[in-house]
């Protein structure tokens, strides 16, 4: 007689990518259930990229309000108030949180609003005590930010918390390179923050093109952005007014009002049980899985960023949705994981998809590039001097387009149409065989020779 469980499926981690795979599965027929320690929507929702882009538009009107001068409008004194659009944004966070809610209940998904520790390879034991079994197991715990180990450490702060600060700060020291750290001190530095950039290595946004993320390097410094380079922390200090004092090694102090911390983040494992069902994990803790998103115990998956492949929430998502059509829907899917775009939305944001020049060049040996380097009408009229760069990544035998990297405004916009032609695998050839929409930044695209 075959074993009964209390549920075909368990999810712990009600993120983007566990609802998915919680919806789907319960569309297919499965009965599940989901635990949340947290809030339902997970980082990407409540606490990352959705909130911080909320944060990006508003810092965007600083030099938008500047702009419009130029353009003919009369702007009277402007004053940036941070507590009206913290608590708009919050308030947007709570709207999503319940739409995420209702797509959980409108799909029959049994929610826990607490957290959920595996105690075996088809159970798990809530917060509360009670204990429930399951056929199977979905680990999609996500990320949380790394703080570095370091003396003082405590004073800092995370992108955890950086949603909910009382005031915004004079100064802002902001440890990191990669793309969390680049957007934040683009937006500090519209709310007219005095930003400093640490970074322990010599490069930032290191899996970009050289290109692109020197050309935003440049651009920061000219807007008065401040980076420090090779700079590990050696300790952090608490002064008596309150402010912090920042020793670095082989560096002259530094003396901020606030340090966030940007150095990555690690997967969400610690003290979730995973030992008792044998279960084995890889670098920093992450669960390692194959294609199918399987772990070592078979009867437990893990997808999004506690597997630590690639952590995008469109990612998660899609790993979701190939677990539950394949585990549940009888439609065994596959995740490809080639040519995914992404951006940073720093000032200006970036975008790119496929190989780098660097990494075309190694791969490929040879290759071809084109260049359109820039300054968008905007700026023209504006009197900005900032300038765009566009580039393809060609391999030179094939004639295919193998990457496309961005610099500019609204470049996110407008690679999600451009990565289709890389990953479609279109040729140079066919760019050059499409008509320019003009006038456009876009149209860059289709005319460089």
């Amino acid at each position: 007689m075959a074993k009964t469980y209390d549920y075909d499926l368990f999810v712990i981690g009600a993120g983007s990518g566990g609802v998915r795979a919680a919806r789907v599965s319960a569309g297919h027929g499965a009965r599940v259930a989901i635990a949340e320690e947290y809030r339902v929507g997970g980082t990407c929702v409540i606490r990352g990229c959705v909130p911080k882009k909320l944060l990006v538009y508003g810092a965007h009107f600083a030099e938008d309000l500047q702009d419009a001068r130029r353009f003919g409008w009369e702007v009277g004194e402007t004053k940036f108030d941070w507590s009206v659009l913290r608590d708009n944004v919050l308030s947007e966070v709570d709207r999503l949180e319940g739409i995420y809610g209702e797509i959980l209940e409108r799909n029959n998904v049994e929610a826990f609003d607490q957290r959920a520790t595996i105690t075996g390879p088809n159970e798990v034991q809530l917060a509360d005590g009670t204990r429930l079994t399951a056929a199977t197991i979905l680990v999609a715990t996500g990320s949380t930010p790394i703080v570095p180990e370091i003396d003082g450490k405590e004073h800092g702060i995370t992108s955890n918390e950086v949603f909910h600060l009382e005031a915004i700060p004079k100064r802002v020291a902001i440890a990191g390179g990669g793309y969390i750290a680049n957007e934040f001190a683009g937006i500090f530095h519209e709310f007219s923050c005095d930003v400093t950039l640490i970074n322990r290595g010599d490069q930032i946004l290191r899996h970009y093109d050289e290109q692109v993320r020197d050309r935003l390097l440049q651009i920061s410094l000219v807007k008065g952005i401040n980076f420090i380079f090779n700079a590990p922390f050696e300790k952090i200090e608490k002064q008596e007014d309150g402010s912090l004092l920042l020793h670095m090694k082989d560096r002259d102090p530094l003396e901020t009002d606030m340090l966030l911390f940007a150095v990555g983040r690690a997967p969400n494992t610690a003290g979730l049980g995973l030992e008792s069902a044998s279960v084995e994990l890889g670098k920093n803790g992450a669960i390692l899985v194959d294609e199918d998103n399987q772990s070592s115990c078979p009867t437990i998956y893990a997808i999004g960023d506690v597997t630590d492949r690639v952590q995008l929430t469109p990612v998660a998502i899609r790993e979701g949705q190939a677990f539950a059509d394949t585990v549940f829907g009888n439609k065994p899917t596959r995740v490809d994981y080639e040519s995914i775009p992404s951006a940073v939305f720093s000032h200006p944001p970036i975008a790119g998809v496929g190989m780098t020049e660097s990494e075309a060049r190694t791969k490929l040996g040879s290759v071809k590039t084109y260049v359109s380097d820039f300054r968008p009408m905007k700026n023209v009229l504006a009197g900005r001097n900032e300038r765009s760069l566009y580039k393809l990544v060609v391999d030179d035998a094939t004639d295919e387009v193998v990457g496309i990297h961005m610099i500019g405004p609204d470049a996110p916009e407008i690679l999600q149409a451009a990565a289709i032609a890389v990953k479609a695998k279109l040729k140079k050839s066919q760019f050059d065989e499409v008509i320019a929409l003009h006038p456009t930044m876009a149209e860059e695209l289709v005319l460089m020779r």
